[in-house]
């Protein structure tokens, strides 16, 4: 199994506007780094190369970030130990603290490419029914044994 995430966020501005132009400049160093890090398999992009543009939510001020990796010490090491940690240290200067979780874990078999319907819906279903093998977060133990034994 591998794992998948999603992940969203509330622009302060639209991303046109001077003060996202750090984070926007960026886009393109740090879906580079996650593509050459050790377990990438794939990130959700559009024509652009990135995944600003595609509106999973009814506000046009989240952005969704979907990607998929080998195991959790692979995502773990790119987010925290990467460029992109830089990024994440500053979030507050480009984003809204969201009042319900932003990000979902989930286990997909190898092979899979998860739809933006999957993704949301697991994201949904955190935020309403707490952590379980179905959707969780980096908090948790969950392995795929734990999906397993629960579909059986």
């Amino acid at each position: 199994m591998h794992l998948a995430q999603l992940n969203i966020a509330k622009a302060k501005v639209s991303l046109e506007e001077p003060l996202m132009k750090d984070f926007v400049d960026n886009l393109d160093p740090v879906n580079a780094t996650a593509e050459q890090s050790e377990g990438f398999i794939w990130r959700l992009q559009d024509e652009s190369g990135d995944a600003t543009s595609i509106n999973l939510f009814d506000d046009l001020l989240i952005i969704t970030n979907m990607s998929v990796w080998a195991d959790k010490e692979s995502l773990k090491k790119f987010m925290f130990m990467t460029h992109h940690l830089d990024f994440l240290q500053r979030k507050e200067e480009w984003f809204e603290k969201l009042s319900s979780g932003n990000q979902v874990l989930w286990w997909v078999p190898k092979g899979h490419i998860p739809s933006l319907e999957e993704g949301k819906s697991r994201l949904l279903h955190l935020q309403q029914h707490g952590e379980s093998p179905y959707a969780f977060t980096f908090r948790s133990k969950f392995t795929p044994h734990d999906l397993a034994q629960t579909i059986s």
